[in-house]
């Protein structure tokens, strides 16, 4: 608490009949004011909500019991991208043709314009879109892929492993030079 010191000092006089007025000198005790510190630091502490992470979220459809309860998609609404090394990407429509005709190739820029183009010719109910990267894709690819299917507003997309034979069509294409 704040004190008033009183004291009169040594009690000399300088000289005969002189006297000298009390000097009064303050002392602050702040003892309270560092409690009240620790006392606002702690209710901060316990009141603050630390940042939530951010993280993209995907909904996964249960597992089925059965392979034949899959989902089932109409080939004319079909549209299978492919992720490869590099930033580079393959996409077809519709089943995989065995020569490889219908595999085309692309990059980030121009896949946008593939998937309007598709989703604009294609009935929204059967239009489905099946992502399928490759073991040398990066993680971050598939992300901007999947912000390719928020930007682009296709509700209807699956995360799928990628068969043997369109890894071999990916890297054929890569090893030859023809991706975009």
């Amino acid at each position: 608490m704040a004190e008033m010191d009183t004291s009169g000092g040594d009690g000399h006089k300088k000289g005969p009949g002189v006297k000298k007025s009390k000097k009064l000198s303050t002392r602050i005790d702040l003892t309270p004011m560092v409690d009240l510190g620790f006392l606002l630091i702690t209710f901060f502490i316990f009141t603050t909500t630390m940042s939530q992470p951010t993280a993209f979220k995907l909904n996964l459809p249960k597992e089925a019991d059965k392979p034949q309860d899959d989902t089932k998609i109409k080939n004319s609404g079909a549209f299978t991208i492919l992720l490869g090394k590099d930033n580079n990407v393959f996409y077809y429509e519709g089943i995989l043709d065995p020569a490889g005709k219908n595999f085309k190739s692309s990059n980030f820029k121009d896949i946008r314009d593939a998937i309007i183009n598709k989703k604009r010719t294609t009935d929204e109910k059967d239009f489905f879109v099946v992502i399928k990267p490759n073991d040398e894709c990066d993680y971050k690819n598939v992300i901007d892929i999947l912000d390719e299917m928020a930007i682009n507003v296709v509700k209807r997309y699956a995360l799928v492993d990628i068969s043997d034979g369109e890894n071999q069509l990916i890297l054929a294409t890569e090893k030859a030079g023809l991706a975009k």
